[in-house]
């Protein structure tokens, strides 16, 4: 289910759920909790016309959800004519989450409260030598986060781990994620939610970048929209009419896999490793681009700064990257045909440099020519679509325990 929804609970009398007084007032409950969340604040008498439930009724189930810690008062509402009206509101505080971003060079976590806010973050960089001790920095920048908001272990109610690669549920690891070698040992995401001491989902990055663009940034309103994330690795998340596209395993949106043409005597290599950011930096040595002067060290983003100067080899290698990035636009475009390619990531940030000579490139390889934007979420969209999906697992959870104690 996709973030922007309202999460759903089965109703009394569905299929498989006997039907009872005590489900009735549940689901009265989460209608109105649900009301609240996505309309903001609202009086008993309003909620009971957008309802069409009695005032009684939704007097009794405000009065439990305020029993149960869910909803608080939010003020009053003074009009012209008639009673001073209290006005209600989700209380945010009733549970938390945790949003992790995993990737080469940055380590990302947040926690959020029930509306979504970020209360807490950090943003480290990757120095771990092993998967093991990436796994272990991850557990301490996460335990750096929930105490810096007052918080403890036991106040996340749902974590969710963005990362490169495939989650495999029987190897319980990933797979595909070339960028983090070692990655892919089964286990490591059990030690990391054992560390937590919470449930933990796992999902692919470019998947909650997707989700995350398409919630709060330049995907909103499209239809099918593909989110291309290119920094230390290069992946693809899709989502068409809120709903994001994952195929029969999982892997749709590897296209960083797909092999770039060229000629029969030379090997093969992928899009990821002619895209990503270390190709962006051999491809700027191979023009003749120096690293910086005092570490004698070249970074991709270095590159673009370079390029934005206007330094010959800089804004060629900028130019060759265009044209390898337009030929995977290329492909997802004969593919998937959707209205909007957002380009993010490390990379994808520096759009204002990228879009120009890609769609350029596109114009030449394909008929089909998508709407190409600069994601509106930056670094950020990895880490709020991890937010965004861990939310939807926690409110249920959170309903149902705190109202369990009340019947």
């Amino acid at each position: 289910m996709s973030p922007h929804q309202p999460t759903s609970r089965p109703a009394a009398g569905a299929p498989g759920v006997p039907w009872n007084r005590q489900r009735l007032r549940s689901n009265n409950e989460w209608l109105l909790l649900e009301l609240l969340r996505t309309g903001g604040g609202s009086s008993r008498a309003q909620l009971a016309r957008d309802t069409g439930l009695s005032k009684p009724t939704v007097s009794a189930a405000l009065a439990e959800l305020e029993r149960a810690g869910l909803v608080r008062e939010a003020g009053r509402l003074a009009p012209e004519r008639g009673r001073t009206a209290v006005l209600y509101e989700v209380d945010p505080t009733a549970g938390y989450v945790l949003g992790v971003d995993i990737g080469r060079a940055r380590l990302r976590v947040a926690v959020a409260d029930l509306a979504g806010t970020v209360v807490a973050r950090r943003d480290v960089a990757n120095r771990g030598r092993s998967a093991n001790a990436v796994a272990d920095a991850v557990v301490e920048a996460a335990h750096e986060a929930i105490a810096e908001a007052g918080l403890t272990a036991p106040d996340i109610v749902h974590a969710v781990i963005g990362t490169p690669g495939v989650w495999d549920e029987q190897l319980r690891g990933v797979r595909y994620a070339n960028s983090l070698p070692g990655w892919g040992r089964p286990g490591l995401f059990d030690r990391i939610g054992e560390g937590l001491g919470t449930g933990v989902s796992v999902a692919n990055d470019a998947n909650l970048a997707a989700l995350g663009e398409y919630t709060l940034g330049a995907g909103r309103g499209s239809r099918m929209f593909a989110y291309l994330l290119v920094g230390t690795g290069l992946g693809l998340g899709v989502v068409k009419d809120g709903e994001l596209l994952l195929g029969a395993h999982g892997a749709l949106g590897e296209i960083g896999l797909v092999p770039l043409p060229g000629r029969a005597d030379e090997p093969t290599a992928t899009i990821e490793q002619e895209a990503a950011a270390d190709a962006v930096v051999r491809t700027a040595r191979d023009f003749g681009l120096d690293g910086d002067s005092a570490a004698r060290q070249l970074t991709a983003k270095q590159v673009f700064e370079r390029a934005r100067s206007g330094e010959e080899a800089a804004v060629r290698a900028v130019e060759r990257e265009a044209e390898r990035l337009a030929y995977a636009v290329a492909v997802l475009s004969a593919l998937l045909d959707p209205d909007l390619v957002v380009l993010g990531g490390g990379i994808g940030s520096s759009a204002d440099l990228l879009l120009e000579p890609l769609e350029q490139a596109l114009h030449r390889l394909a008929p089909m020519r998508p709407t190409l934007a600069p994601s509106l979420l930056g670094e950020e969209a990895v880490l709020l679509g991890a937010v965004s999906t861990a939310l939807e697992t926690a409110r249920p959870v959170v309903f149902e325990r705190r109202t369990a104690g009340l019947r």
